[in-house]
C-alpha cells in the first residue's frame, strides 16, 4: 500500500479544515476558541503546514473528529454533517450565520429567568439557566422545577426535568430553541437586548408547542438576567426556582414582563 507523502498529508488536512470551520462561525472565532495563532491556522488550511500533537487534539476536540482528519476525507469519517444547518438545501436560509452569536449579546455563564405561567396566570416562574459554546454552537441547559412537571402530570425524576436548547443570533436579538430529553416537548424563546443596564439584560417571550385545544395559555414574556459565572447569586438563583408571586419576582423583572399589559 503506498504510503501518503507530507504534501497529501497536509493537502488532506487542509481540506478537512475547510469543510469543518464552514460549518461554524468564523474562523478568527474558530482560532479564539481553540486558542491557536491566526496565521498559523490559515497555514493549515492552506497546506503547507500540519500542527503538533497537541495542537491537532485541540483541533479535533473542537469540531468532534479524531485525528484520521490528517489522512483521510472528512466525507469518509464522518458521513453526515457535524451542522445540520449547514445541509446544501437549508445553509443559505438557516446557515452559519445563525450560529455566531456574539459573546456582547450573549455571554457564556448563568442566567435567571421569569415568565408568568403557561397554566396558572397568577403565578410566575423563576428558573435557572447556563449558556455555554462548544464545536461552534452556543448551547442552553436548564432543569425544570419538580412544581412545574407536577401541574402537568409528568414525571419529576432528573431525566425529565433536564432540558437543553440552542441560541440562534436574530437580526434583533436571539432565539432559542429548547427540548426536553428525546424532544418529547419543546418551546420557542426569542429575547432582545435592553440597554442601560450593568449586566446583560434581554426581554422577549416565550411559546410552547402545543396542539389545540389546549388549558392554559401558549405564550408568556420572558426575562433573562446574565448572573455570571458560579457563586453566590447562582445558588441564590438556584435556591429560589420555582413558581411564586409577581410580588415575590425582581422589581427590574416584574417591570420587564409588564403583567398589565396584554401580550399579542
Amino acid at each position: 500500500m503506498r504510503k501518503p507523502s507530507p504534501a497529501n498529508i497536509r493537502a488532506i488536512f487542509g481540506q478537512n479544515l475547510h469543510q469543518l470551520c464552514a460549518q461554524g462561525p468564523s474562523v478568527s472565532a474558530i482560532c479564539r476558541e481553540i486558542g491557536i495563532n491566526r496565521t498559523q491556522f490559515n497555514r493549515y488550511l492552506a497546506g503547507e503546514s500540519f500542527p503538533r500533537p497537541d495542537v491537532l487534539d485541540r483541533i479535533c476536540g473542537y469540531f468532534g473528529v479524531d485525528a484520521r482528519i490528517l489522512l483521510r476525507p472528512l466525507n469518509q469519517i464522518t458521513p453526515q454533517p457535524l451542522n445540520p444547518l449547514a445541509h446544501p438545501a437549508l445553509a443559505p436560509w438557516l446557515g452559519t450565520g445563525l450560529l455566531a452569536v456574539p459573546p456582547s449579546l450573549l455571554p457564556d455563564g448563568f442566567y435567571r429567568f421569569s415568565r408568568q405561567s403557561f397554566l396558572e396566570p397568577a403565578q410566575y416562574l423563576r428558573g435557572l439557566v447556563h449558556v455555554q459554546r462548544s464545536h461552534g454552537f452556543t448551547l442552553l441547559r436548564g432543569f425544570e422545577p419538580r412544581a412545574a412537571l407536577r401541574q402537568q402530570g409528568l414525571s419529576s425524576h432528573i431525566r425529565t426535568r433536564e432540558y437543553r436548547g440552542i441560541a440562534l443570533h436574530q437580526e434583533e436579538g436571539v432565539s432559542f430553541l429548547v427540548a426536553r430529553h428525546d424532544g418529547r416537548t419543546s418551546s420557542f424563546n426569542f429575547l432582545t437586548p435592553v440597554a442601560a443596564y450593568d449586566r446583560p439584560l434581554l426581554e422577549g417571550y416565550s411559546a410552547r408547542t402545543t396542539r389545540p385545544p389546549t388549558q392554559g395559555q401558549r405564550l408568556s414574556r420572558l426575562v433573562y438576567e446574565y448572573i455570571g459565572a458560579f457563586g453566590p447569586m447562582v445558588m441564590a438563583a438556584a435556591r429560589s426556582s420555582g413558581f411564586c408571586s409577581l410580588a415575590a419576582l425582581p422589581a427590574l423583572h416584574r417591570r420587564h414582563l409588564q403583567p398589565n399589559t396584554p401580550l399579542s
